[in-house]
């Protein structure tokens, strides 16, 4: 789980930026959330992110997306790292970018943090917080390294060590090596809490990015089906279609590509684009097939007929791309070990009506409770979600866009005077809480009727 994420000097975050998931002592909504007797701290299970437009949420949601790629997927020896420094600064420009991460594991909270330029990781640390103590496992300034004793035990440290490009991550060069993966656990914990535990959900993201659909007993693919129904896009279930591989202009050469990508039971998802539309690649009896993802409607005369994807409305294939997200949360609650899971959507309500976004958030809330380990972070401008009745105060952060460009982060419950029965909608259009574009009707309607 997420107990706080810190960025400094990241695209319009010029000063350190702090959004916390640890829980006030507000006794709303108390039976969602985890408490954490060792360490003496709650953990809250949601975080939504309202602001205006240009006001940061997205370079938030793009500071997480960010350190996730260097950490996972690290860099090549003659590779840049992209960074996004603040741009409005000449010195910022110039400075290195922060980030820190605390996180809980297994009932341990670690500690990750790391600071880069373009051109190198200037540091990096890792640190456990037990409940009355700390160890320092590794701490990096450019190309030093202290290591506890722990970590000094493994053989292969020195070698590691050697083979560190400026550019990379120790947390991800250790994990590549066999004997460090499967010896030291708290490396590969933090590691696959980024890998597996987080999940990052744009407006952009597509359904292929999750289990395949091409089995109709398959799981996700009958509650995907079941959920649709009860949504009032029109759709009664998903369901595929054969479709040759000749209609495929590129098929012939790309097909020793996808003879490697199919190996070992995998799929090959494609998304066809102004369409749309969504394929599968799926080896059959040694053979290389494609399925057409289809959404099918009922007829007047009750029977089904099939629609492309490029038949739906925006709306609806944005619910079909965020149902898996929100599955994957519910799967998490439910299963006997509480699997953990922490998921980031940017623009939840993109193409959604109030009424429908807000029915996603209860289905998850609602399944909540003080065992759960599964956190659902958002951003949105639906203000109708700002709702004391749905979210504590600690749950609602607002973003803001200071007069120099910068980006501030503060909770609602910074603000000491909202009680419990305060209009927050009424309130925060006002400006009372800032997160709000400052509009100048007057000014704008000059613009629009002067000749110039």
């Amino acid at each position: 789980m997420l107990l706080s994420f810190s960025v400094k000097n990241w695209m319009s975050f010029y000063n350190e930026a702090t959004i916390s998931l640890v829980a006030t002592k507000a006794r709303v909504h108390n039976e969602r959330i985890l408490p954490l007797n060792k360490h003496r701290i709650n953990i809250l299970p949601t975080a939504a992110i309202f602001g205006g437009n240009a006001s940061g949420k997205t370079n938030l949601f793009l500071a997480f997306e960010f350190a996730r790629n260097l950490i996972v997927n690290g860099t090549k020896s003659d590779q840049y790292i992209p960074v996004e420094s603040f741009r409005l600064d000449t010195r910022s420009m110039n400075s290195p970018t922060d980030f820190l991460f605390k996180i809980l594991i297994n009932d341990l909270i670690y500690e990750y943090s790391f600071s880069v330029t373009k051109y190198s990781v200037l540091k990096e640390k890792l640190v456990i917080h037990y409940s009355r103590s700390q160890k320092v496992l590794f701490d990096r300034t450019n190309n030093e390294m202290v290591f506890h004793d722990y970590i000094k035990k493994n053989k292969y440290l020195n070698f590691i060590i050697d083979g560190i490009w400026d550019n990379q991550l120790f947390l991800s060069n250790a994990v590549s090596h066999k004997s460090v993966y499967e010896n030291v656990n708290e490396l590969k914990s933090v590691h696959d809490w980024f890998k597996e535990t987080l999940v990052l959900n744009t407006p952009n993201s597509r359904l292929g990015n999750w289990e395949s659909l091409h089995d109709e007993e398959n799981t996700l693919y009958t509650r995907m089906s079941d959920i649709l129904k009860h949504l009032d896009t029109g759709i009664v279930r998903l369901g595929v279609e054969d479709y040759s591989t000749s209609n495929f202009h590129f098929f012939e050469k790309m097909k020793n590509k996808f003879e490697m990508d199919l190996k070992n039971g995998n799929r090959v998802f494609m998304l066809v684009e102004p369409t749309g539309e969504r394929f599968l690649f799926l080896r059959v009896n040694d053979e290389i097939v494609a399925k057409k993802i289809v959404t099918y409607h009922r007829m007047l005369d009750g029977t089904e007929t099939p629609f492309e994807f490029g038949h739906e409305s925006h709306g609806s294939l944005r619910v079909i791309d965020l149902l898996p997200t929100f599955l994957d949360l519910s799967i998490a609650q439910q299963a006997s070990t509480n699997k953990s899971r922490v998921c980031f959507i940017d623009e939840i309500d993109r193409c959604l009506h109030s009424n429908l976004t807000r029915g996603l958030v209860e289905s998850y809330l609602n399944n909540c409770t003080n065992d759960s380990k599964t956190q659902l972070i958002f951003t949105t401008h639906d203000n109708s979600l700002m709702d004391k009745g749905l979210f504590r105060s600690d749950e609602m952060w607002l973003t803001n866009r200071e007069i120099d460009g910068e980006t501030n982060i503060y909770s609602l419950s910074d603000y000491k005077n909202v009680r419990y029965d305060k209009q927050l909608r009424k309130n925060y259009l006002l400006g009372r809480y800032g997160g709000v574009p400052e509009i100048q009707p007057a000014e704008i309607q000059n613009d629009f009727s002067s000749d110039k």
